[in-house]
This record gives C-alpha cells, sequence and structure tokens, in this order.
C-alpha cells in the first residue's frame, strides 16, 4: 500500500496482476484497487478490535476428538482384495501401462 495516501494505487494493483500472472485491463485496475482498499481496511479494523485480553480462538465453538479409536481388526485378504479387479498378474492389480513406461 503507498504510504502517503493510505489507499492502494493503480500501479500497485498492476504489479500484484503482474506477480500472479494475471491480465488485467484498465477498467479492471480501478476496480481491484476500490475492492483491494476495502479488503485492506477491513482487516485493519480487525486489527484495532482486537484486543490482548481477548485469547485467540481458531473455532467458535470447541471442539472435542470426533475420531474413533484404533483398532486393530482383519483385514482383506489378497485374494479378496483382487477378487474384484478387472485383471490381475501374478498376485497384483494390472493396470494399463503409462508414461511409456516399459515392463
Amino acid at each position: 500500500m503507498s504510504a502517503d495516501s493510505g489507499a492502494i494505487t493503480r500501479a500497485e494493483v498492476a504489479h500484484l496482476a503482474r506477480l500472479a500472472r494475471l491480465a488485467v485491463n484498465d477498467q479492471e485496475l480501478d476496480v481491484f484497487a476500490d475492492q483491494l482498499d476495502v479488503i485492506l481496511g477491513a482487516v485493519a479494523r480487525v486489527g484495532e478490535v482486537a484486543a490482548d485480553d481477548i485469547p485467540p480462538t481458531s473455532h467458535a465453538v470447541p471442539l472435542s476428538n470426533v475420531f474413533r479409536p484404533d483398532e486393530r481388526r482383519a483385514g482383506l485378504t489378497q485374494e479378496q482384495a483382487l477378487s474384484g479387479a478387472p485383471a490381475a498378474e501374478e498376485g497384483r492389480f494390472r493396470v494399463p501401462q503409462i508414461l511409456g513406461e516399459e515392463e
């Protein structure tokens, strides 16, 4: 942001667009400069409101672990896993060759 006016300039928007490899026309530069000003102003206001006595939060309500406990259980045998495969060879899934790899 410009230090003198506090508003983001068209030149800064054009620079950001170049960095992001975005093609931006003159009309879009004006629109994006206005939009970025609003966004930066809102972020600045949030920074003003944040107080040292308010702990930072990541969620509005407390979360608890919703995962089930890890328990060992029997998995599929090799035959069961391959039973639904369209093609199997030497105990493995047979898939089409890709990327010109040699067998």
